[in-house]
């Protein structure tokens, strides 16, 4: 099997985190995308942030469960970082090859990340664009540190079969749904 992982908070999950999962399911051949509902951002502060169930349940209604999967491991083994909850994975499923999703503005607070330079060499990475970040990511700390591991768009169907380190900056059409926005109209702000 090969799985793409797309962790996030999902505060809400929304079509635009849909919109990812489906084009990186295509363009990289992927079986299934998990959407790993993180149980607590240490990067994120708390205040604004809804339950974890109710996060894993927006989740949940965006996912078919067939190939886009909404789950709620991290919470389940209790693992606060991506470090930890990958390689527990990689121990409950050695047969499966998995591919980290993350979007630019993750990709530039990387370096912040527990144990990122591990985590690089763990898990093959697909960046996706995200609007006012692409050129902050792609001249950032970690585009900078790992330039000699990024691989050409056209290899995205082999990412996930790359050794590590490998990432890949796969232009796409970007979505403008964005949880923050979607807060905001909740309380019926500009975000």
């Amino acid at each position: 099997m090969r799985i793409g992982l797309l962790g996030g908070s999902f505060n809400p999950a929304h079509a635009g985190h849909r919109h990812v999962a489906d084009l990186v399911r295509r363009r990289l051949q992927l079986d299934q995308v998990w959407l790993l509902v993180s149980p607590g951002n240490v990067l994120k502060p708390r205040a604004g942030m809804a339950p974890f169930s109710e996060r894993l349940g927006s989740a949940r209604s965006i996912a078919d469960e067939r190939r886009v999967v909404a789950t709620g491991i991290e919470a389940a083994w209790q693992t606060r970082y991506s470090i930890d909850t990958l390689r527990r994975l990689r121990i409950r499923f050695p047969r499966v090859r998995f591919v980290w999703v993350m979007g630019a503005d993750i990709l530039a607070q990387l370096p912040r990340w527990r144990r990122w330079e591990d985590f690089v060499r763990d898990v093959p990475i697909l960046v996706m664009p995200r609007p006012s970040y692409n050129l902050r990511a792609l001249s950032g700390q970690a585009a900078r540190r790992w330039r000699r591991a990024r691989r050409p768009d056209r290899a995205a169907p082999r990412l996930v079969d790359a050794a590590p380190p490998a990432w890949l900056f796969l232009p796409a059409p970007q979505h403008p749904a964005s949880a923050s926005a979607i807060r905001a109209a909740r309380k019926g702000a500009v975000p």
